[in-house]
């Protein structure tokens, strides 16, 4: 059975290709997949097939996916694009005859009101139209986008519009041990799994920083609309501001938590603790 992963020259494809490999999926039996394929060489040097794929050059698909049983399809990061890219790789993955698509998704993909959410719509009725099996994994927030934040938050604190919604977030390591699961186990088409960690807030965020930093970090709270000027006078370009501000609207109304029990299930044990995850962050700042 042979399993290829898309984007693994980016963070979470990487992660499940070296997930796979610890749950003893031969390294010959793998495919990494993604544009800079000069990134993986101590992978090659493990055995793993390293192909390059681009999602908007659908040769370079059809050239990548040739042979694959399984398949991970890891979501897009343009804005705008998304459907029409993943509908090339999964029209490609068909054509191929890939048996299994995996595929990246947002919680609560059916009614999320997040704008993103209606490219992960578009993806997977797109996955429901091709008639190739396939497993949803409908992820909630990384920790890791909020770890990576830490010098930030040492000089400014933290700064939000997610009030005291309930963030069930899971670390990218954790998510993508998840995605292999799906892959490397059989039983697994057709489900839909809503997948998260253990909820935590905001402020619960800042406490868990202040304790493990020394630090007295504190949360605050603004209009979506203050958030989102706070993130263009920061430096980010304003669709991405607005898309951020966006993403803790959707927090503060409730749409990121989920039970963590799907992750539980996947992973066969707890997902790592928030305050493991920025303990680490802070080993590494330091």
């Amino acid at each position: 059975m042979s399993i290829a992963v898309t984007g693994a020259t980016g963070h979470f494809g990487r992660l499940t290709v070296e997930a796979l490999l610890r749950r003893g999926v031969p390294a010959d039996q793998i495919i990494a997949t993604g544009r800079r394929i000069e990134t993986l060489g101590d992978l090659a040097g493990q055995g793993v097939s390293v192909r390059r794929a681009d999602y908007s050059d659908e040769a370079s698909l059809r050239q990548a996916l040739a042979g694959a049983d399984r398949l991970l399809l890891v979501s897009g990061t343009e804005v705008g694009q998304r459907i029409k890219q993943h509908t090339n790789v999964i029209t490609a993955a068909k054509a191929a005859g890939v048996q299994l698509i995996t595929y990246t998704s947002i919680v609560h993909a059916p009614t999320s009101t997040l704008l993103i959410g209606q490219e992960h719509r578009g993806t997977e009725k797109a996955l429901a139209d091709s008639g190739v099996p396939h497993v949803l994994l409908r992820n909630s927030w990384y920790i890791d986008n909020y770890t990576a934040q830490l010098p930030a938050y040492l000089q400014h604190g933290i700064v939000g519009a997610a009030a005291d919604g309930p963030i069930s977030g899971a670390t990218r390591a954790d998510y993508a041990e998840a995605a292999a699961a799906s892959l490397a186990e059989d039983g697994h088409g057709g489900a839909v799994y809503e997948v998260g960690g253990p909820a935590f807030t905001m402020a619960e965020l800042a406490e868990v920083v202040s304790a493990e930093t020394g630090a007295s970090i504190k949360y605050t709270d603004l209009s979506v609309q203050d958030y989102q000027a706070f993130l263009v006078r920061a430096g980010l370009p304003e669709p991405i501001a607005a898309s951020i501000a966006d993403g803790d609207r959707a927090v503060a109304e409730g749409e990121l938590y989920v039970d963590p029990a799907d992750l539980v299930k996947l992973l066969g044990r707890p997902a790592s603790p928030l305050r493991a995850a920025v303990a680490a962050a802070v080993r590494d700042l330091r």
